[in-house]
């Protein structure tokens, strides 16, 4: 006969091949089973955020279902910040827990269903004669509705037997959403008709389209239309052409390109939320122009929306393409060769920095440029939140947006950075996994430091903008004059705490003392350890993203 928890094992098994948390009395049950059952690999994080945030990173990089698990009470409340960026980052994820005992709270037990709904997660508690078809409507929900669901088990049944394990419960996810009604089908061809019409077309992207598998339809769209493309920050590397992609939309982007976004008269957004930050504060698009949204989300995200077709990115982009080749219009209206005129190139040129900032600190420009050079081709980049957020995706180019991952910036908090290296790593085993971090996120998130190092190793590097504050209230709030004390970090020695758990590291206060990554790249990846890189940077360099939300923050800026 099999526990409740085996039950629970047997379901998830078929599902994943990964799961990432920290063990405690309220799972270790399941973990038993888990290892016993041998089809699933069990890591282990430091801290029980760590592994949300592993198991999500496993996700965004490719892994598929995301899976993590943590003990009751102080062990789940511990997952709550990283539960609700996976919940706002729309990432399907089974968090399995512990709870409170069937007989009613201990004292240290809490309301954990309660918990879990006010940062957007539904929970499934499973019983004796039911647990694997729970953990099966579990598993199909975090599926279909693409969110993290909470799988609990009270803490006297987890152990109790259920009886012989059942066959596996088939599970679905939702397919594809279609324009199928007649009115959907007239809005294909209104889009199709207006993208032909366009003197300036413009295609944007976002990670719902990446998720469709749309990059190839839309590639297809915009060298029918002669469209430009450009792509939010988690739909980099999207677009087929790279000579007409114009890169990130928004704060990110570079000056000329966005100048080149503003001037397109027709826009269509596939799989993108349009959000602050994308948007420029509004500022992206040019009053006047069409902004036409297709997105799986029940209606337009942004009041500059002027129409609105609900379907999945990929199918949107192969009707609308069908549209356009198919017309009278569309055959005689050629590309306009707007794309063709432009010199994208240019327009992707950015400041460069200085070696060295006024204050004698690294310009952290430069070194990101430097760094850019000297990174293995096959990366994936995941990042913590903070000011930094900005060098790495203005300076550092991947191939395709699940090499980007930001967890986080969903959620806007920090601390998450450390923990993310482990399961990007297991999900791109062939990859050098790269962190971007700042100071304050790095400290934030130390227990799991030495989870990056032992899982990534050395296909793991991590780089520390070490400014010696938290930059972002540094460019916001110390502008406006308040006292910086709060804002400020001691200087910490990231290297020497990278090297008390088996890293290499280097204190980088100098664009030669990077050539320890030219060293470190070219050596046998089976020879070579983690690398940290401790970069001693300016805390007076503001990224240019930070310089719209201190527009848009600052009264004096705004009235100016």
């Amino acid at each position: 006969m099999a526990s409740v928890s085996a039950h629970v094992a047997a379901s998830l098994s078929p599902h994943i091949r990964h799961v990432f948390g920290v063990m405690g009395n309220g799972n270790a049950h399941l973990l038993d089973a888990i290892e016993r059952g041998g089809d699933v690999t069990f890591t282990a994080m430091r801290h029980e955020a760590g592994g949300v945030v592993a198991a999500d990173a496993h996700y965004r990089a490719g892994g598929g279902l995301a899976a993590a698990t943590a003990t009751y009470g102080a062990g789940f409340t511990n997952t709550l910040t990283a539960l609700a960026e996976a919940a706002q980052a729309r990432v399907p994820l089974v968090l399995v827990v512990g709870d409170e005992p069937t007989s009613g709270p201990r004292p240290w037990d809490v309301d954990q269903i309660a918990l879990a709904s006010a940062v957007g997660a539904r929970t499934y508690t499973v019983g004796r004669a039911d647990a694997a078809a729970t953990a099966a409507i579990a598993i199909e929900h975090a599926l279909s509705f693409s969110v993290p669901v909470v799988l609990a088990i009270p803490y006297d049944v987890g152990s109790r037997d259920a009886g012989p394990i059942p066959s596996p419960i088939a599970t679905a996810a939702a397919g594809p959403l279609h324009p199928a009604s007649a009115f959907a089908a007239a809005t294909v061809g209104e889009i199709a008709a207006a993208l032909a019409a366009a003197q300036r077309p413009l295609l944007l992207a976002g990670r719902g389209a990446w998720l469709a598998g749309a990059g190839d339809a839309l590639g297809r769209l915009a060298d029918a239309t002669g469209a430009l493309t450009v792509t939010t920050a988690l739909g980099r590397g999207l677009f087929p052409r790279t000579e007409y992609d114009l890169g990130v939309a928004g704060g990110f982007g570079a000056d000329g390109a966005m100048e080149l976004v503003r001037q397109a008269d027709v826009a269509v957004v596939f799989g993108a939320s349009l959000n602050q930050f994308t948007m420029r504060f509004g500022e992206l698009f040019a009053p006047g122009s069409t902004i036409v949204q297709v997105d799986t989300a029940p209606a337009a995200t942004h009041p500059h929306v002027g129409r609105f077709l609900r379907a999945d990115a990929a199918v949107a982009a192969e009707a609308i393409l069908a549209e356009v080749v198919a017309t009278a219009t569309a055959q005689i209206a050629s590309p306009r060769g707007w794309r063709e005129s432009v010199d994208v190139a240019a327009a992707h040129r950015r400041a460069s920095g200085d070696d060295r900032a006024p204050d004698g600190r690294l310009d952290p420009r430069s070194a990101a440029i430097r760094i850019a050079e000297l990174l293995p081709d096959d990366r994936v980049v995941v990042s913590d939140g903070g000011h930094f957020i900005g060098w790495a995706n203005m300076y550092w180019p991947v191939a395709s947006p699940e090499r980007m991952i930001m967890i986080g910036t969903a959620y806007q908090s920090i601390g998450l950075g450390f923990p993310s290296v482990p399961g990007a790593a297991l999900a791109r085993p062939e990859s050098t996994v790269v962190l971007t971090s700042g100071d304050g996120g790095g400290l934030m998130a130390l227990s799991d430091l030495e989870s990056a190092v032992r899982v990534a190793r050395g296909r793991g590097l991590a780089v520390i903008w070490n400014d010696r504050a938290y930059g972002a209230e540094i460019h916001l709030y110390g502008v406006q004059g308040l006292a910086p004390e709060p804002m400020l970090i001691p200087e910490v020695d990231f290297a020497g705490l990278a090297r008390a758990v088996g890293a290499e590291a280097v204190v980088v206060r100098t664009l030669d003392d990077l050539d320890v990554l030219a060293r470190w790249r070219y050596q046998p990846v089976a020879e070579r350890p983690f690398l940290l890189l401790d970069l001693r940077i300016s805390a007076d360099v503001r990224a240019p993203y930070q310089e719209e939300i201190l527009r848009i923050n600052t009264p004096a800026a705004r009235r100016s």
